[in-house]
């Protein structure tokens, strides 16, 4: 897969289509290659007429890492940002907005219709309140606005996305975290075979292991603290999809986010929760399409 250049780091990322297509660049979220975008949703975008562009974030999978820069202590992070001072951290999402902006730059491509899931849905939000010009349309998939107000997540999912394998972990070793993860915080309607699962697991353990990318990752959602009144100023058209069965960021998050940001249309996805099932590939791909059209 190739690499290149863009804000200064090495990112890395795969194409998918015809380029003369339109462009549409897909953003995954916390500690997420860029292969927990379903290469079928991939097809199905494909089929539909894009040229889909998928990345590795910063600080994870095959792109630069910032081991160098330590590992921040986020629960300082958060307390800094709740009496309003910001804390220093190796790079904010604003940052990682900045990267996704400048990937289309590097490609050569003027604007692109921008899709992200969970952490992502925030980096395409930042693109659009910083970088609109490069975007045409936005969808935020499963992602909230940072209001501390909102429902927060279920114990068990929020034990399950910070119970990570640490540095130096086997195969076997994360296995057991990976299934953990999955049954706490996916689709309770659409729970990935166990077969499939191993198979996500394993072959993402073996293009790159690296969980204290997350944690600096984590930081720089913290760090953000309340988009709604940047939000506010977004004029790109936008789709919110969000399940009604999310354990990790609740629905009231994806409908926050439609409120804060003018014209927003919001899908609500019964039985979903904080994943990307099979089973909702082409219902997904469609809203997307439909929206971009």
């Amino acid at each position: 897969m190739p690499q290149i250049t863009a804000n200064g780091i090495q990112i890395e990322y795969e194409a998918h289509g015809d380029p003369a297509n339109p462009p549409l660049l897909l953003v995954m979220g916390l500690g997420a290659q860029l292969t927990l975008w379903p290469i079928e949703l991939v097809d199905a975008l494909v089929a539909r007429g894009f040229y889909v562009i998928r990345h590795d974030n910063r600080d994870i999978g095959l792109s630069e890492k910032f081991g160098h820069a330590g590992v921040p202590n986020f629960r300082r992070v958060a307390l800094m940002r709740l009496i309003g001072l910001r804390a220093r951290i190796p790079y904010r999402l604003t940052d990682m907005a900045t990267d996704a902006a400048a990937l289309l730059d590097a490609l050569g491509i003027a604007k692109a219709h921008v899709v992200g899931a969970s952490m992502g849905g925030m980096i395409v939000q930042l693109m659009a309140v910083n970088h609109p010009g490069k975007v045409l349309t936005m969808t935020s998939i499963m992602s909230t606005t940072g209001n501390r107000r909102l429902p927060q997540a279920r114990p068990e999912a929020m034990k399950a996305l910070l119970d990570r394998a640490p540095v130096g972990a086997t195969l076997e070793d994360v296995i057991p975290i990976g299934f953990r993860v999955s049954r706490a915080i996916g689709s309770p309607a659409y729970p990935a075979p166990e077969d499939q699962l191993r198979t996500r697991i394993e072959r993402d353990f073996k293009r790159s292991f690296y969980p204290e990318g997350a944690a600096r990752q984590i930081s720089a959602i913290v760090d953000d603290g309340d988009r709604r009144k940047r939000l506010k100023s977004v004029t790109t058209p936008t789709l919110v999809i969000h399940g009604t069965d999310d354990p990790l960021v609740p629905v009231e998050g994806g409908r926050d986010t439609a409120g804060a940001i003018a014209g927003a249309k919001l899908l609500e996805i019964d039985g979903m929760g904080h994943d990307l099932p099979l089973e909702l590939v082409d219902q997904i791909a469609g809203a997307i399409a439909g929206h971009a059209a």
